[in-house]
C-alpha cells in the first residue's frame, strides 16, 4: 500500500532500527523530531491546545507499545499520523462535546460561533513555525494555508468527527482516498461520500467571503500597524478611536464565556460600560501571533496595584483594513505563548 510523506529509506535507517529493537532513548529522539507537526494535527481535530499535547503523548505511548508491528516499506511519518488521528478519536469517543448554543440576544443572526465552543484554545504561531520549518516536513506548506486559522478551527468543530478525520487527512495532509478508507476502517466509497458531506457543512459555518480574507502566513505592515492602532486605542480607552478600527458589522465572542457582542456599537458599548472612564484599571497591551492571526495580550493594573497583571488575550480577524472579528481568550493560555503572568509598571516589550 502506497502511503503519504517521505518513505523509509529517506530517514535515518541506523536510528529507526535501534527504536524499533526497544532502545527508549533512540525511539524518543526519532519520534520527537515530528511532535510540532503531531501536536498541530491533533490541535486541527480537537481545537484545544491542552488536549492535543495530551494526544501527542498517548500518540508517542502507543508508538512504542506498537513499534514492532511498524512496517519498514511504508514511511514513519505516516503511521505517527495514523496513531494520532485515531488517539483523537478515542478520545473523542470519550468525552463526546457539542458546541453549546446560547442565547444571542435580540436583533443577533445566528452564526458559528468560537463562544459556542468552551474547549477551543488559540495556538502560538511559534508552533506553527516550528512545523514550517522542519526539514522534508510536507505540513510546511500546510500551516502556512488557511486551515489553522480559528474561523476554520471553530467550523470544523462542528463536524462530526470521523467527517473532521476525512476532512484533515485528505483536504489538509494531502492523503489518498485508499489511505484515509483504511485508516478509518472504511470503504473507499465511504470516505469520499464523507469528504464531500463534511465539504458542505464547512461551508455553512465558515464565514462569508472567507477566501477574500485569509490573510498571508507574514503579517503586511498595514496589519502590523492596524495591531499597534488596536493597542493604543485600548490602552488609552478611547472609544472612539476603537469605533474606528472596527468593521460595522465586527463581531466579539469570548470562549469558553457564552456571549457574543455582535456590530460595532454593540461592541463600543459593551467596551463602554466595562473600562470606560478607567472604572477597571490602566491597561498595557503585547502583541503576538495567534492561529496565523495578530493577536495581543492584555495586562491590567488595578488601583492600588503596583503590577499589571495577565488580563486577556484578543486574536484579532482583519478584513477590508479593519477589525473584523475579535476572539477573547482567558489568561490560562499566556503560558503557551511564552507570556508572563505579570509585568511591571511601564514594562512594555515583554513577548514583542
Amino acid at each position: 500500500m502506497s502511503t503519504p510523506g517521505t518513505r523509509l529509506d529517506e530517514e535515518d535507517h541506523t536510528l529507526v532500527a535501534a527504536a524499533l529493537a526497544g532502545d527508549r532513548e533512540a525511539f524518543g529522539g526519532f519520534v520527537e523530531r515530528y511532535r510540532a507537526a503531531l501536536q498541530v494535527h491533533c490541535y486541527r481535530m480537537l481545537g484545544s491546545l491542552d488536549d492535543a499535547e495530551d494526544m501527542v503523548q498517548e500518540t508517542f505511548l502507543r508508538a512504542w507499545n506498537k513499534r514492532t508491528t511498524f512496517e519498514r516499506r511504508s514511511a514513519f511519518r505516516s503511521w505517527l499520523y495514523r496513531i494520532a488521528t485515531n488517539a483523537c478519536l478515542d478520545h473523542l469517543d470519550r468525552r463526546a462535546r457539542q458546541p453549546v448554543p446560547h442565547d444571542l440576544g435580540p436583533g443577533a443572526e445566528a452564526a458559528t460561533s468560537p463562544s459556542e465552543l468552551p474547549w477551543l484554545q488559540p495556538v502560538p504561531d511559534r508552533l506553527l513555525d516550528a512545523v514550517s520549518t522542519s526539514e522534508g516536513d510536507p505540513q510546511a506548506a500546510v500551516v502556512d494555508k488557511e486551515t489553522i486559522e480559528l474561523a476554520f478551527l471553530t467550523a470544523i468543530q462542528y463536524l462530526p468527527p470521523r467527517q473532521r478525520a476525512v476532512l484533515v487527512m485528505r483536504d489538509v495532509l494531502g492523503w489518498p482516498a485508499k489511505d484515509t478508507a483504511e485508516l478509518l476502517g472504511m470503504s473507499v466509497p465511504s470516505a469520499n461520500s464523507g469528504l464531500q458531506r463534511a465539504r458542505a457543512a464547512l461551508k455553512e459555518h465558515l464565514p462569508p467571503r472567507r477566501l477574500e480574507w485569509a490573510p498571508d502566513t507574514d503579517p503586511t505592515e498595514a496589519e502590523r500597524a492596524l495591531l499597534q492602532q488596536y493597542m493604543a486605542a485600548h490602552e488609552k480607552v478611547d472609544l472612539d478611536a476603537i469605533t474606528e478600527l472596527l468593521c460595522a458589522d465586527a463581531r466579539l465572542t469570548m470562549p469558553p464565556l457564552p456571549v457574543l457582542y455582535d456590530g460595532r456599537e454593540t461592541i463600543v458599548a459593551f467596551a463602554g460600560q466595562t473600562v470606560g472612564e478607567g472604572r477597571y484599571g490602566e491597561f498595557r497591551l503585547v502583541p503576538t501571533r495567534a492561529n496565523r492571526q495578530p493577536a495581543c495580550a492584555k495586562y491590567v493594573c488595578r488601583p492600588g496595584d503596583d503590577e499589571f497583571r495577565a488580563h486577556s488575550l484578543d486574536v484579532l480577524r482583519v478584513a477590508d483594513g479593519r477589525v473584523a472579528e475579535i476572539t477573547t481568550f482567558q489568561p490560562d493560555v499566556f503560558p503557551a505563548f511564552d507570556l508572563p503572568p505579570l509585568l511591571s509598571v511601564g514594562a512594555r516589550d515583554a513577548g514583542r
